[in-house]
């Protein structure tokens, strides 16, 4: 544990909308792996750094389960309510009056390594400059913010979604920033006068261009930012690969069931007769892997739910309380308290072997997946040998009738039905 002193808080990013992600509603650090949410992980690592104090901003929606989460988590705790999402500079203005001294600002929706927090510490106790920005060296263009970098590792420059071929440099911006003076950082956040939500970025580049001294930390850990559903299939493998495998004393494993690789079943599970977990997979609290059945490859199940006679799951996310039977579940994304009647198949290829694409808010995007099936909304069901093409999203509370061939997205609270006339 590296000594970060006692003023020193985390602040978390908790009030903003997700809209790239429907059909899935739930905030994103609200999303559950390994029978914890992204919220959870992320103030274990604050905590293992050394952190002790934490501000939630959070929105009216989802403030009282934030709460019950810091509760949970026994950390002393401030929160500031975000009536409007207008970007990061708008929630911090709902906390202002929280950010008295350094502060930690961090989005919890990104998945990141325990070592971005001792390392972002190290680098404040080590030197003098007033802010420092975590950093992280890409490949391949990333549609977010770039640092603007010097020879000496300070940062000159931000610069919002560039465009491909137009990166100032190869590093993004991972929102995970330093301050040691936020009341500075406000009175700049102030003297904006913008109507877009880009205030916090137009106030830390007024402040290097002023002579403030800002700091790059290069980051080399893992990185996973969720901006789609489809990261979720991603984050999955992310928890699964930093696992031990272990089996609950309270479950209940068949005698002729079996289990290879690395396999996590929590307490109350049920594998059956004859059923087959190839790991790396996540079996939650009083889960069932019926009879015959198979679960495999970066599969995650969920607490309550059940993976029912002679069906597959492969490399998939199964949400709470969701029921399958004699079923196919490829590559997809399904949320709770969903139920896939028997015989209905989720196809997660293409024929021509392409990239599946999806799109998102008027744009096509490229998921980088040769392989992705449904992305299904809560409290869906499926009625017999219903059939759903890959990359289809599925609103929450539909139903796809019995024999239906869905090759297009549903949105929520519909219902189709296979036409017999």
């Amino acid at each position: 544990m590296i000594c970060c002193g006692d003023t020193m808080k985390t602040v978390f990013l908790c009030g903003g909308v997700g809209k790239r992600m429907w059909p899935i509603t739930r905030d994103k650090f609200l999303l559950k792996f390994m029978g914890k949410t992204l919220l959870e992980h992320h103030i274990t690592l604050a905590k293992e750094a050394g952190i002790k104090d934490f501000v939630f901003i959070c929105n009216p929606e989802n403030c009282e389960e934030i709460r019950e989460i810091a509760g949970k988590c026994k950390v002393e705790s401030q929160f500031a309510i975000q009536e409007r999402a207008v970007g990061m500079a708008g929630a911090l203005v709902s906390a202002k009056e929280y950010l008295d001294d350094e502060i930690l600002i961090v989005s919890p929706h990104d998945i990141v390594d325990g070592i971005a927090y001792t390392r972002m510490m190290e680098e404040r106790n080590g030197s003098s400059y007033n802010s420092y920005m975590l950093g992280y060296t890409v490949e391949n263009y990333f549609p977010g913010g770039y640092l603007e970098v010097n020879e000496s590792d300070e940062i000159i420059g931000i610069v919002e979604k560039p465009g491909k071929g137009n990166e100032p440099s190869n590093m993004v911006n991972i929102v995970f920033h330093l301050h040691k003076k936020p009341p500075d950082l406000m009175k700049y956040i102030e003297s904006i006068k913008s109507s877009g939500d880009d205030i916090y970025e137009m106030a830390l580049d007024r402040m290097m261009s002023e002579g403030i001294k800002f700091r790059v930390v290069r980051y080399e850990g893992a990185w996973i930012p969720i901006k789609y559903p489809w990261h979720m299939l991603d984050a999955v493998g992310y928890f699964l690969d930093k696992s031990e495998a272990r089996i609950s004393p309270e479950a209940e494993i068949s005698e002729t069931a079996r289990i290879y690789g690395k396999v996590i079943i929590e307490s109350g599970a049920r594998v059956m007769d004859n059923a087959v977990i190839r790991g790396p997979c996540y079996i939650g609290k009083n889960c069932i892997v019926g009879n015959n059945a198979l679960v495999r490859a970066n599969s995650h199940m969920c607490d309550d739910s059940v993976a029912g006679y002679c069906t597959e799951v492969k490399t998939s996310y199964l949400g709470e309380n969701c029921y399958t039977h004699m079923n196919y579940v490829g590559d997809s994304i399904i949320m709770e308290n969903c139920n896939l009647g028997a015989g209905s198949i989720t196809a997660n290829w293409r024929f021509d072997g392409k990239n599946v694409r999806i799109k998102v808010m008027g744009e096509e995007v490229d998921t980088g997946r040769d392989k992705l099936g449904v992305i299904m909304g809560n409290g869906c069901k499926t009625g017999i040998n219903t059939s759903i093409m890959p990359g289809v999203r599925v609103g929450e509370n539909s139903i796809v009738g019995p024999g239906v061939i869905l090759s297009g997205d549903l949105r929520e609270n519909s219902i189709i039905v296979q036409n017999t006339t």
